[in-house]
């Protein structure tokens, strides 16, 4: 027994060892802080003045606090109302396994004055217009197409596209291959999720009123001060499929992190889907896994990497980047158009035909959203549910052969009820990784519909999350005896074994 504790303490040393060389990143926000103070940063919960500014004593106290790490100078910041910052500690900790959180980067976010900064802008407004346009009805609809047509004519949209097009069968999707063929939805959220002795339908509830939130000032100001309005309430007895960008909000408005990808290991476990050809039992005359390379290894390491991609992305919200949420850029662009503030706006998105569709059907020029209480109370870049995304998929593409094919696609019926055979060409092109990378897009886009993150929150934060996962399973295999090498294509198209 004494070998075995040092063999252990050997191995947590080795871990460290190896993490301790890893190159540190210099981390480097886009300049807006200093340029531009107190306007092109984050700031909801604070104080703010008849123009949505923030009072810039209460800034400067976030600052300070973000710089000294301290608990009492946390404390020490005032607020607007009642609703509290969320977790900037988290940045701060530290975790035994994988990547320490500061030990990895993403780039500088897209400048307010960026023409990149506008079409993400854009994009959000015409994704807030077309909120309840059925996901399978997108090539039908009048109000895709005009959206599509105008973000392809954009000086530096950075999306999927078609001989250069924005098209009704790339819009709104994420940007790897597997995004752009079959339905909009990943095949993860619709079918039945096997659990234990339960068949679990993803039928999710739906909103007695669906509106949208924050159109006028008054309600916008206050939300952005900190109050809490009333919630939504919910119709727990009328249950559908995820059918628009409006279910698909509700969605991610409510669920646990990690849901999406812990309900995919399941299905993929009740497939009996062939795992990775690296995997040390695949061709075992006597054995199988379990405990290690086995169904409980795949579910545990799959729900694990959450925390830790959270943990990285925090120090990155907080204090690197500070971006501001898309409904306080929203409140730059209706005083900016209103005559009342000028403000360092890329001119793009102010003479948008989205933002002017807006204000015919609202009569401000705000970002509707889709909760009641707009964004939570954390900067915006990177997006916390991309970054647990890209985490956890990263882990599912390694375990399982992505190129296995899905069998018996599916799309939800018209009236959401009931799940219908997919027949489109490209039916029998959906594999596992593609599915599993679309899964990815469609839970970090469901917040990008709702108003509450920008494009680039999603593309570069999946890329952080890819890297966490990456670190835990290089420990997760020297940590056990078999040999395991595991093969996974990455979000850039490339592929890599560890």
């Amino acid at each position: 027994m004494s070998d075995r504790r040092f063999a252990a303490r050997e191995a947590r040393i080795r871990a460290a060892e190896a993490e301790f060389q890893r190159h540190l990143p210099v981390h480097t926000a886009n300049g807006e802080e200093t340029d531009h103070p107190f306007i092109c940063t984050y700031s909801k919960a604070l104080p703010h003045n008849k123009y949505g500014e923030v009072d810039p004593a209460a800034y400067n106290l976030l600052r300070r606090a973000l710089a000294t790490g301290s608990y009492e100078d946390f404390e020490r910041i005032p607020l607007g109302d009642s609703r509290k910052l969320v977790n900037p500690q988290a940045g701060l900790a530290f975790d035994p396994q994988g990547p320490d959180a500061q030990a990895l980067s993403v780039p500088p976010a897209p400048r307010i004055d960026s023409a990149q900064n506008s079409a993400e802008a854009v994009e959000l407004y015409w994704m807030a217009l077309c909120r309840d346009v059925l996901f399978t009805r997108f090539g039908d609809s009048d109000l895709v197409a005009e959206a599509a047509t105008e973000l392809s004519g954009l000086e530096d949209f950075r999306a999927p596209k078609q001989n250069g097009l924005v098209t009704p069968q790339t819009i709104f999707r994420g940007d790897t291959r597997g995004d752009l063929v079959g339905p909009y939805l990943s095949q993860f959220l619709l079918k039945d999720i096997p659990y234990g002795t339960l068949l679990i339908p993803q039928r999710q509830d739906t909103l007695v009123r669906p509106v949208d939130h924050m159109t006028t000032w008054g309600d916008w100001l206050e939300v952005q001060n900190g109050s809490e309005p009333e919630p939504d309430e919910r119709d727990f007895a009328t249950r559908r499929y995820i059918q628009t960008p409006r279910d698909l909000a509700h969605y991610v408005h409510f669920d646990a992190l990690y849901e999406a990808y812990l309900n995919a290991a399941l299905i993929l476990l009740g497939l009996n889907a062939p795992v990775d050809t690296g995997n040390p039992y695949n061709f075992s005359r006597n054995q199988i896994g379990f405990g290690t390379y086995g169904g409980p290894h795949v579910l545990s390491l799959v729900t694990e990497v959450a925390t830790r991609a959270l943990k990285a992305v925090w120090f990155q919200k907080w204090y690197v980047h500070r971006r501001l949420r898309p409904e306080e850029f929203g409140g730059r662009i209706h005083q900016q158009l209103r005559g009342q503030r000028e403000y360092p706006i890329h001119p793009e998105v102010l003479d948008s035909v989205a933002v002017k569709r807006v204000f015919e059907k609202y009569g401000s020029y705000l970002l509707p959203q889709a909760f009641p209480e707009g964004s939570p109370t954390h900067p915006s870049y990177g997006s916390g549910h991309a970054t647990v995304a890209g985490a956890c998929v990263t882990i599912l593409k390694a375990w399982f052969d992505e190129s296995h094919i899905l069998p018996d696609p599916v799309v939800p019926s018209t009236d959401g009820t009931a799940l219908e055979a997919y027949t489109g060409p490209d039916a029998d092109r959906l594999t596992v990784g593609g599915e599993l990378d679309k899964v990815a897009a469609n839970i970090a886009t469901g917040r990008n519909m709702a108003g509450v993150h920008w494009r680039t929150d999603y593309a570069e934060a999946v890329r952080l999350g890819e890297e966490i996962a990456i670190g835990v399973l290089r420990e997760a295999k020297e940590s056990t005896l078999e040999e395991a090498v595991f093969t996974l294509s990455r979000f850039d198209g490339t592929t890599m074994t560890v």
